[in-house]
């Protein structure tokens, strides 16, 4: 069948920018044309001249990506309207992952290890949790980013189910460029630094590239903006305050003492009931934006050994330094802590000590608030052989890769309470003859411990306070925790025409993969020993590899036929073979019809799995102190608007049960942190998830409206036998909301109702499904005298997003689609104009409607909604968003090129949000904090 060219197949191509993936063989002037032609897209294995598949591919070009305010690629990524709310946003200062830090994509919102990442075609390596850190790689060197929204594990397998996002560098190009960007936000805070310079160099056999980046991103805080300032929100600056304050806090006698703020700790009489309007807020110097540096340079090249053969090789470095402030650590002792040792009380030996007896206490250390610094370097390097070779008049093309990726991370802990020098602290101690406060006792001094006063309120300067400087060197100390993943993969792939039909050749592609992953996980010894307060660990190490093959076809039907201009099936499958679980088939089927040249309609279907990651596996169990709401509370929990859930709390609480804060009050909001630790971690027999996909899908491009291409996407994702890691609310809303018997004994309770032990570990259970629309419009109107106009808009309308977290057919289905973090409705709309060497672009960001749980009934405007697992809970729901971005540059004589910018010049604030959805405030984690202006230059030569 010959090529032609079609209003369809010219806007594919413009959006795709008619960039292969590798480049073309240099040839002579006799070679056939379509040798150069052949491309790669996302999708399809086979190297072919037509860019129209059956599959959806949405594609930034450089030229879109430049017109932006961004910074790195997953930025960009976020504008893709199919990707879902971002996972760990740099909101979330509360999550203690070690992937924390970095920037990832969750394609259709089902979380960023169901999303392939690809570099020019080739795995990129992952984290020990299966994430791929998109901002490693400098945007300087980027040609296009492809979106394959469609799972494609029978191409590519484990990962791909929800999509691909593939990479694609620059290559063959000569000369260099360098930029600068700075921007911060309208308050003067969260300034963004970015440098970057690429250069590259084609010889009469090859080629070679660099780029290199450095960016810096700064902190901002959360008592930086009026809606993350407080702990229940603007509307209620009061409330929400944390029991557990820096004034410190003694039990005794069954009563809890302060002197409060200002207070001289050296007086019983001094000493009285807390003031709640005096508990800690604890919002305040908790990170809304956590601080963020890298450096990142990335090189390829290519050496033509024969006009028919080549050696290709790429390497990728960078380091990450993000950086997360909290509250000080809400340190306590119980009375169960002080009996068992664990933690000791405030000896009636102390110095401090008023009241003759040991006494309990709690004091939140703000004097010296907690950090965590999560530090990844990534090394990455691939070489490979490519070439093509003819078959009588067909042509095939081959390459052979192996990729070697390494990450080595550390988490390093500050602000963290030794335990036993906080012990020791606490214990005998006294004024010695020279007026220093010493441990122990006259006659047996401890060398070199400091008392604490732990009843001394914050910025008092009296001996043993926390405010002085000794005390706090004493009592503090770092921990450093490692990681490292290693990914080796050594590939084969050959793609070409088998034979020739009547409507076209059948092209076919195959080949082979062997891939290792191997992470290991070594927590600082003291936190192995359990010696910081608060934070446990052991050390993991785990691996698995697999070898897999596949094979791909590409069968044309019918061609240049009326009604049929053409009509082709795609067919593949990979066969996978791990060495812990076994062994997996996947395919894939595709249908391409063109009843007209202007007209194509496309649909897919394929199965696809997700193996478990070496954390879901190896992970090994910790224990961590959870935020959690406790269904059964009288106050908040839905016991108290459920009668159900009342009926079914009953036997288990006593009556008019209050969930408790940390420090033993009654907790006034959700989300209280539990008052021990829970238990959480991997799974070794954990299996696979597998998943099915559909989708069906129309691509037009009108002869007789030049430059308008339109597309519509069903599409739909089934996962059965989801690893499933709920949160400790979750597993108390299955048991007490759901009804889910099971889930009832995954925790225990003490006499007074608390939860007092949880298990959280990973199983396969359950289900995911979602399913909706993409809709996108692209127009180039004709060049006027006005200058160039083009109007890009995108949509994705999911329809519904559903789970279930067990396998009991009368476990309630959860709807998520249009609840908090998961919009119905996502869409961007992007206008430019260009005019000779002046642009402007202006870009439209919208998100729909959420709900949430009512936190406040006096604010709930949905009383009687009913939801599968939140009962007949009072509902709230918060209008729509829109963000408008505007950007102006200019080309100067020079070959320069000058951008100002505003990302969301209006300003605009997103709603008030108690559920805190992708956040630790009372915010949505991935809209924006505030006005942001930036102003870039970029240089040519």
């Amino acid at each position: 069948m010959s090529l032609k060219t079609t209003p369809l197949r010219n806007a594919i191509v413009f959006a795709l920018a008619t960039t292969s993936a590798a480049p073309a063989f240099a040839q002579n002037a006799g070679d056939t044309p379509t040798n150069l032609d052949r491309i790669e897209i996302t999708g399809s294995r086979i190297r072919q001249a037509s860019v129209e598949t059956a599959q959806p591919v949405v594609a930034l070009n450089r030229a879109e990506i430049e017109k932006k305010g961004y910074v790195n690629v997953a930025d960009i990524l976020q504008d893709v309207t199919a990707a879902g709310s971002p996972s760990m946003s740099r909101a979330s200062s509360l999550t203690s992952s070690r992937d924390f830090g970095g920037m990832y994509v969750s394609l259709r919102n089902l979380g960023p290890e169901r999303s392939l990442v690809l570099i020019d075609g080739r795995r990129m390596g992952v984290s020990a949790g299966g994430y791929s850190d998109l901002a490693s790689i400098p945007s300087a060197i980027v040609e296009r980013v492809e979106v394959l929204t469609d799972g494609a594990s029978a191409l590519y397998g484990s990962d791909a189910i929800a999509g691909v996002v593939n990479i694609i560098t620059r290559k063959n190009f000569d000369g260099g460029e360098a930029s600068v960007y700075v921007g911060q936000y309208g308050e003067g805070d969260g300034q963004k630094r970015a440098y970057s310079a690429t250069f590259g160099k084609t010889f009469e056999r090859g080629w070679f590239s660099v780029g290199a980046e450095r960016t810096k991103e700064d902190e901002v805080l959360g008592g930086e903006r009026e809606f993350s300032r407080y702990t229940n929100g603007p509307r209620h600056p009061t409330e929400g305050l944390n029991g557990n304050t820096p004034w410190g806090t003694v039990t005794v006698g069954g009563r809890n003492l302060t002197v409060g703020p200002g207070g001289d700790p050296t007086q019983a009489g001094n000493f009285r009931a807390p003031d709640p309007a005096n508990g800690a807020n604890t919002k305040t110097n908790m990170s809304l934006l956590t601080g963020l540096e890298r450096t990142s340079v990335f090189a390829n090249g290519g050496f033509s050994i024969t006009d028919n053969l080549r050696i290709v090789a790429d390497a990728l470095y960078s380091k990450r330094e993000s950086t997360k402030h909290l509250a000080g650590y809400p340190y306590s002792v119980t009375a169960a802590q002080a009996r068992s040792g664990s933690r000791v009380a405030l000896s009636k030996d102390s110095m401090f000590n008023l009241w003759g007896q040991d006494v309990t206490f709690s004091h939140r250390t703000e004097e010296l608030p907690r950090g965590t610094e999560n530090n990844l370097e990534t090394k990455r390097a691939s070489l490979g052989l490519e070439g093509t070779f003819e078959t009588g008049s067909r042509y095939w093309d081959w390459n052979v890769n192996y990729m070697y990726n390494r990450n080595e991370g550390e988490r390093i802990g500050t602000g963290s309470m030794y335990q036993p020098n906080v012990n020791l602290a606490v214990g005998p101690s006294f004024m010695d003859d020279n007026g220093v406060a010493r441990c122990g006792t006259r006659d047996n001094v401890i060398a070199g411990c400091v008392p604490w006063n732990p009843a001394a309120p914050m910025g008092y300067k009296g001996p043993g306070s926390l405010s002085n400087q000794d005390v706090q060197d004493y009592l503090f100390t770092r921990y450093v925790d490692k990681s490292r993943t290693t990914t080796k993969v050594a590939s084969g792939n050959i793609s070409g025409s088998l034979f020739t039909l009547p409507a076209g050749d059948i092209l076919g592609a195959m080949g082979f993969e062997h891939r290792s992953e191997q992470a290991s996980y070594t927590p600082d010894l003291m936190v192995q020993k359990g010696q910081i307060a608060g934070t446990t660990g052991q050390s993991t190490n785990g691996r698995y590899s697999l070898n897999e093959v596949y094979l791909e076809l590409q069968v044309p039907v019918l061609a240049d036929l009326p009604f049929a201009r053409e009509l082709s099936l795609d067919v593949a499958g990979r066969y996978s073979d791990y060495n812990n679980f076994g062994s997996t088939t996947n395919s894939k089927f595709g249908m391409k019809w063109k009843p007209i040249d202007s007209l194509l309609v496309r649909a897919t279907y394929g199965t696809g799995f997700r193996a478990p990651t070496v954390d879901d596996l190896y992970g090994g169990n910790v224990s961590s102190r959870d935020a959690f709401t406790d269904p059964c509370d009288t106050s908040f929990g839905t016991a108290a608007t459920s009668a159900a859930v009342a009926a079914r709390c009953r036997a288990a609480v006593p009556a008019n049960f209050r969930q408790l804060n940390s420090d033993g009050t009654a907790a006034s909001k959700p989300g209280q942190q539990a008052t021990v630790d829970f238990n959480s971690g991997s799974n070794a027999a954990l299996k696979p998830e597998t998943a099915k996909t559909w989708t069906v899908g129309l691509v037009y491009s009108p002869d007789f409206v030049p430059g308008l291409d339109a597309s519509l996407d069903w599409w739909k994702i089934r996962i059965n036998n989801a690893i499933v890691g709920e949160s400790a609310t979750d597993i108390l809303n299955q048991c007490y909301v759901q009804g889910v018997d099971a889930a009832c004994k995954r925790f225990t309770r003490a006499a007074n109702g608390q939860v007092n032990s949880l298990d959280r570990s990973l199983v396969n259970a359950g289900y995911r499904e979602t399913a909706g629309y993409d809709i996108s419009l692209r127009y180039r109107l004709p060049e006027t005298t006005f200058g160039k106009f083009a109007v890009v808009w995108n949509t994705t309308y999911t329809d519904y997003q559903e789970q279930r977290n067990d396998n009991a057919a009368t476990t309630p289905v959860e709807q998520r689609t249009g609840w908090a973090g998961d919009f119905r409705v996502r869409s961007t709309f992007n206008l430019d104009w260009q005019y000779g060497d002046l642009g402007i672009g202006w870009t439209a960001r919208y998100y729909s409607s959420m709900k949430e749980k009512c936190s406040y009934l006096d604010e709930c405007n949905m009383p009687g909604f009913i939801s599968s697992y939140t009962d007949a809970s009072p509902t709230n729901k918060v209008g729509s968003n829109t963000f408008h971005d505007v950007q102006v540059r200019y080309v100067l004589p020079w070959n320069g090129t000058v951008s100002l910018g505003v990302n969301n010049v209006f300003n605009h604030q997103g709603p008030i949000m108690y559920s805190q959805p992708n956040s630790s405030f009372t915010y949505y984690g991935g809209f924006d904090i505030g006005r942001f202006m930036y102003m870039k230059y970029q240089q040519r030569f």
